[in-house]
């Protein structure tokens, strides 16, 4: 095995190597994994191995003393190893400049992403640049030794920082809160904060005044909005019952959730590559978002191999000058300079503006986040609006218009055509939108309708369908129990009529063919 992985090129990327009884070693690298030799592991070899190890801990992890790496046992049902991961552990420099200048706010920052995206090396360098270069008593809590590596004197990566080890995994909140009380950092860094006990301690630092950088099991924000064991690192969800008046301006329904509390972490950072990382500068505000079904919009940071880090902001990769701070020098700083730092856009800045040739469409019970997914995904000319006097069209789910009489009649006024489809499928959607551009099309360039153009006698067609159902139900079906069959409609209205006959609690069918189809109401 070592003579297999002696060269240079053998060792560029590699992630671990897995020894497992009764197969062939296997390096792994991304995206391929190579065979060590055609011998399969015998329980001696594991034996020998397991010799030059430091003990396993209770998450069952060792170390080799005075380096990074991490050994994984897997261990049979008496409790024999029968398997090993060796994990390579590296100090990379210069990835702390995607995320230097959140350093310098003293914010705590939440790190996030899918295991092997560089989570904890990101985190050691961190812990390095606040120690050395901004002069922060900082302590990492290293649960596994994986930070500082193994052994009792700390790995140079982490510089002048302290360690703080932790005798059994279950006992992290316990060392977060003692390393609080009795050594006064400034700064406190942990990896995978994984239990509510972990969470809870983690608020009562952070409330304390001490800043926290710290990792956390999930790939996104989202991730951790739907974990009830981690959601307090975000704030927290808690349902709230609304009441009719606030509900019908929302357009939601009475009880929504809505964010408990402010974030433990008012910054986050979504790892989806060593290289690209997405930057949530206000967790507060994109919690928020992401409850009430709105896309959140953060910051994607991209590092280049020449070190330059660029923000990608609506499609467009933008460079620019580094800020003062990257040219100056640093103090007591070892090893290679920082890298450049791109200069972030403020975020508070107005977006710009979509194209004034867009059809803007309101949605009712549809979220806005899922149409601006199905406009993206076909790259249609169309603007999501909040408001329907903003609007070019109304789109809707069956069922939806019909609870909203007073929105119903606000389109009627302002001349909105209105689509209503069965589902809110990605399929349906993006059909319903590209019917709607085929008919703003059909109908010229401007973006209102006449009062008196087709699509408004349509509208008009529909209020009175809904009107004779409406009467039909209330004086005929449900007083007298008779069925009562309405007069022909187009497809489109006889749908709202069957929505609003479902709203009643009745039973509809349609009869007839061609343009003489009609809806019929039976009793329930």
């Amino acid at each position: 095995m070592q003579r297999a992985l002696a060269g240079p090129e053998q060792r560029e990327g590699l992630l671990e190597v897995v020894l497992d009884l009764g197969r062939v070693p296997e390096a792994r690298y991304p995206g391929r994994v190579l065979a060590l030799g055609a011998d399969a592991i015998e329980r001696s070899d594991l034996a020998a191995v397991l010799q030059r190890l430091g003990p396993f801990g209770g998450d069952n992890r060792a170390g080799i003393e005075r380096t990074l790496h991490r050994i994984s046992a897997i261990r049979n049902r008496t409790g024999d190893v029968v398997g090993l991961t060796c994990r390579v552990g590296r100090a990379v420099f210069g990835t702390v400049a995607m995320v230097r200048d959140l350093l310098d706010t003293g914010q705590s920052l939440l790190l996030m992403g899918r295991p092997g995206v560089g989570k904890t090396t990101a985190l050691r360098e961190i812990a390095r640049v606040l120690a050395d270069d901004l002069q922060r008593r900082v302590v990492v809590i290293d649960t596994s030794n994986e930070i500082a590596g193994d052994g009792d004197i700390p790995h140079p990566a982490i510089g002048r920082a302290r360690r703080m080890q932790v005798a059994r995994p279950e006992l992290q909140h316990q060392v977060m809160i003692e390393a609080v009380e009795n050594h006064m950092p400034e700064v406190i860094v942990i990896d995978e904060i994984g239990t509510e006990l972990e969470a809870q301690a983690a608020r009562t630092i952070a409330e304390r005044g001490v800043m926290l950088v710290a990792t956390a099991h999930g790939n996104e924000l989202a991730n951790l909005i739907r974990n009830p064991t981690l959601s307090d690192l975000v704030g927290g969800i808690q349902s709230v019952t609304l009441g009719d008046e606030e509900a019908r301006r929302r357009r939601t329904q009475k009880t929504v959730l809505e964010r408990a509390a402010e974030p433990t972490f008012p910054l986050a950072v979504e790892m989806h590559s060593r290289h690209r990382w997405l930057v949530h500068r206000d967790v507060a505000g994109t919690v928020d978002l992401l409850l009430r079904g709105q896309p959140s919009h953060p910051q994607v940071r991209e590092l280049r191999s020449d070190g330059r880090l660029v923000l990608r902001d609506d499609g467009l990769l933008r460079p620019a000058p580094p800020p003062a701070w990257a040219t100056a020098p640093a103090p007591r700083r070892q090893g290679p300079a920082p890298l450049a730092m791109v200069p972030l856009p403020d975020p508070a800045a107005p977006r710009p503006a979509v194209a004034s040739a867009a059809l803007r469409v309101f949605g009712v019970g549809l979220a806005a986040q899922q149409l601006e997914e199905a406009v993206r995904r076909r790259q249609l000319p169309v603007q999501v609006v909040e408001e329907p006097e903003q609007a070019d069209a109304v789109l809707s789910v069956r069922g939806q218009l019909g609870l909203d009489p007073e929105l119903r009649r606000q389109a009627r006024d302002l001349g909105l055509p209105i689509l209503v489809i069965k589902s809110d499928t990605p399929h349906q959607l993006q059909r319903a939108m590209e019917r709607l551009l085929e008919r703003r099309q059909g109908g010229g360039e401007a973006p209102r309708e006449d009062p008196a153009s087709p699509a408004a006698v349509r509208l008009d067609d529909a209020h009175g369908g809904l009107e004779e159902c409406r009467l039909a139900v209330e004086q005929v079906v449900l007083p007298q129990g008779r069925p009562v069959e309405l007069l022909p409609r187009s497809e489109a209205v006889r749908g709202l009529q069957a929505e609003l006959v479902h709203h009643y609690g009745l039973r509809s069918a349609v009869f007839g063919r061609g343009r003489q189809q009609r809806l019929r109401v039976f009793p329930a």
